[in-house]
């Protein structure tokens, strides 16, 4: 059976996301972070004059350029600059380690980054941002001329060509099932839909003030400021990570909506110093990214009165299901199809399914990837004939049309919203002299989602070295993909091809629980 969202009119035109609020109310506040809040008319004029500053430098439409930014002013101002400019922008996680940091600017082919100055030290680590001759620091705790954002704003920019709708926009990486970390590729109409989708599924008004809570370096918390700007709303991108300051802004700017992962949402519900009335300004709670828990439901409607809005998405999709933001909405699904979307149950042979049954979810949207850079192959692998996108997630969904969660087809751990690929962890385990064999599983965590449980086999002639040693030694490698949990065993089940035998670890698991 085939379910519908309701009618998209077109995509949104990124390239003028503003303007709604130019027209409006030019002074009022457009964006709020931690290191300030600029005005429709600030923001514009400030990306326009960045837009024309790279230019000057020689940037040129499709051009790549990376950024590792947390949510502060500059990352907008970056952001909406490129959009402006035609240049590829490719956001990078912002707690990458150096290594994930040449993975990304090799499969991009970025010709600049740009960073914080608190990552300077692994900048200078990392090989490929050696080669590269475009390499911008930026203080995101000041806006004065402290920094090399500055000669980028000296000069008023003029009018901008128009920017080819279907050519690269914007590349996100994430972690693939079957392989390292690819670039997922929107183009600015892509984009388009995704936001027109949001502003009609959130039911934006020019009243709203959207507070992301999640980093607007990925796709979820990126949509939602820009299609708040699309329907003229003033939007909030606190830094992640930071329950008091996230209590700060909602206490002073009193968010409307707020989206967040479970595990944020977990973290900022149970803050000592959060009360009810914290929450009292909103009318939607969105969380996505990961399922929501039972008990995150149960507490924070009990503490707030609030109902948690589960949400669906990908990367390579935007968000396809959710709750709506007004009526009913059912603790355990992720709702209903998005406006714009179709979506399908399928089995493994590609057959629709009738509501109940457990199958995965296919959807085909406009906006829907372009492809992963460089990897055709990849991208045929996730498309059928007729242009449906297999998630790989396993759902099912009720008469109502309600959507739930099943579960993984692939192989994929999800911590704390962050995407984790077992054999990343594998490769640095076995990268210790000791260790002769590993297998990495993620468990159910009601506050994390998954955690990274790695069980290891050491080499007899070898000195053992202690559980914590082997989880700094990968963190060392990794960064926060590192295991949380390490379990010797003698020697590794293997499967028919020789392999590891995940599921058999997850039985070991399971049965010592």
């Amino acid at each position: 059976m085939r379910y519908y969202g309701a009618r998209l009119a077109g995509p949104a035109d990124v390239s003028k996301l503003l303007q709604r609020g130019l027209d409006l109310f030019p002074q009022r506040t457009a964006l709020v972070t931690q290191d300030g809040d600029w005005s429709w008319q600030a923001l514009d004029e400030m990306s326009s004059a960045y837009a024309a500053g790279l230019l000057r430098l020689g940037f040129a439409p499709g051009d790549r350029i990376a950024s590792l930014l947390p949510n502060c002013g500059k990352l907008f101002v970056h952001i909406l600059g490129i959009l402006k400019a035609g240049i590829v922008g490719v956001p990078l996680n912002y707690r990458y380690t150096p290594f994930e940091i040449d993975h990304a600017l090799d499969v991009s082919g970025a010709r600049g980054i740009v960073y914080d100055l608190s990552r300077l030290a692994d900048i200078e680590a990392s090989e490929r941002c050696r080669d590269l001759a475009f390499k911008l620091a930026f203080d995101t705790n000041r806006w004065d001329t402290g920094d090399d954002c500055a000669p980028l704003l000296a000069e008023p920019a003029g009018a901008f060509p128009p920017v080819d709708a279907d050519a690269p926009a914007l590349m996100f990486f994430t972690s693939g099932s079957t392989g390292p970390a690819k670039g997922v590729t929107h183009s600015a109409r892509t984009l388009g839909y995704i936001v027109a989708s949001g502003g009609l599924t959130f039911q934006i008004s020019p009243d709203d003030r959207f507070m992301a809570g999640s980093s607007c370096s990925h796709i979820g918390g990126f949509a939602n400021v820009l299609l708040s700007w699309w329907q003229g709303a003033m939007a909030l991108a606190p830094r992640v990570g930071n329950p008091r300051r996230q209590l700060e802004m909602m206490r002073t700017w009193k968010p409307t909506l707020v989206t967040m992962l479970p595990a944020a949402l977990f973290e900022l519900e149970r803050s000592a110093e959060a009360v009810a009335d914290d929450f009292a300004s909103l009318r939607l709670v969105g969380s996505g990214g990961d399922k929501v828990p039972e008990q995150l439901e149960s507490e924070f409607t009990q503490k707030t009165g609030l109902p948690i809005d589960e949400i669906y998405g990908m990367t390579e999709i935007g968000l396809s299901h959710v709750n709506p933001s007004s009526g009913l909405v059912k603790f355990g699904s992720f709702g209903r199809t998005s406006p714009g979307y179709m979506s399908e149950v399928r089995d493994e042979d590609g057959r629709p399914l009738p509501c109940g049954e457990e199958g995965r979810l296919w959807i085909k949207f406009p906006g829907t990837t372009i492809g992963y850079w460089a990897r055709p192959d990849a991208t045929a692998e996730v498309y059928d004939a007729d242009g449906w996108f297999d998630t790989g997630d396993v759902v099912r969904v009720d008469e109502e049309g309600f959507f739930y969660f099943c579960g993984r087809r692939k192989q994929i751990i999800v911590h704390n919203g962050s995407n984790i690929f077992p054999q990343e962890v594998e490769d640095a385990l076995l990268q210790h002299d000791a260790v002769s064999g590993v297998g990495v599983i993620g468990l159910h965590d009601q506050v994390h989602g998954e955690n990274v449980r790695a069980y290891v086999s050491l080499r007899a002639e070898a000195a053992a070295p202690s559980k914590l040693e082997l989880i700094a030694f990968a963190a060392e490698r990794i960064g926060y993909k590192a295991p949380e949990e390490i379990v010797f065993l003698p020697e590794l089940p293997l499967n028919p091809t020789g392999k590891v035998d995940r599921v058999a670890l997850k039985q070991v698991a399971a049965a010592t629980h």
